[in-house]
């Protein structure tokens, strides 16, 4: 199959056998983005997909750490082709699609790129995880995580608040394990996060998941790096 390579894209597609790009483009992919682009069109089982290029990265930089708003525009359509992919929707409070966002190089960078899972996440769709998966305590965990994650890698909060947090409540439980926490526990460690996250910033945690704001946009500055693909999996 041939892949569709039409100029100035800014999202490139991997969903359902066919993808935007291919394995020789890793400097406008990333070698994440181009090996699931290449190993789509190969019709490996891959999760569908999609990476915001390393051009998009460099267009945030010259536009004052902002997203295009025609950025923004192409990650929502991807997203809906997504959403039908999988059979879920992204917020919904029953079926809630929840994504992956990892960043990119074009060479291998171990302990360098910034991962962010279960965005999607919120005091609404955990309820629809929590009724799909049947386990309460694994949608707390994944919740807490995922403010965690997004806190320290896009809002820049740093990390040792949610650790001292975590350990406070460990010890207070009289337990030394982060599993031998309960769901009632990690539920108030969410609200401890968020009230971190509000401290920190000055601006209480994004709630709405389908809000530009609730995107990692702010990960392309983090690591100080000229160019950063993200690639977005469902």
């Amino acid at each position: 199959m041939t892949p569709h390579t039409a100029p100035h894209k800014n999202v490139y597609r991997f969903i359902a056998g066919q993808a935007d790009g291919n394995g020789t483009m890793k400097d406008l992919l990333g070698g994440k983005g181009a090996g699931l682009a290449e190993m789509t069109l190969a019709g490996l089982p891959v999760p569908p997909g999609f990476t915001i290029t390393t051009a998009v990265c460099q267009r945030y930089y010259a536009a004052g750490n902002q997203l295009p708003a025609d950025v923004w525009e192409e990650v929502l359509s991807a997203l809906r082709e997504v959403e039908a992919a999988v059979g879920k929707r992204f917020g919904d409070a029953s079926n809630p699609l929840l994504v992956s966002v990892r960043s990119g190089a074009k060479f291998s960078m171990p302990g360098m790129m910034d991962t962010v899972l279960n965005l999607g996440l919120n005091h609404t769709t955990v309820q629809g995880l929590i009724a799909q998966t049947g386990n309460e305590r694994f949608a707390r965990d994944a919740h807490r995580r995922f403010i965690q994650m997004f806190g320290r890698i896009v809002l820049g909060v740093p990390g040792e608040r949610f650790d001292h947090a975590l350990e406070a409540m460990k010890a207070g439980r009289g337990v030394r394990l982060d599993t031998e926490l309960t769901a009632a526990d990690l539920q108030n460690l969410v609200t401890q996060f968020e009230a971190i996250v509000e401290r920190e910033t000055g601006q209480p945690f994004p709630a709405d998941p389908t809000n530009s704001s609730a995107w990692p946009s702010a990960p392309f500055s983090t690591r100080g790096t000229a160019s950063v693909p993200w690639t977005i999996a469902g």
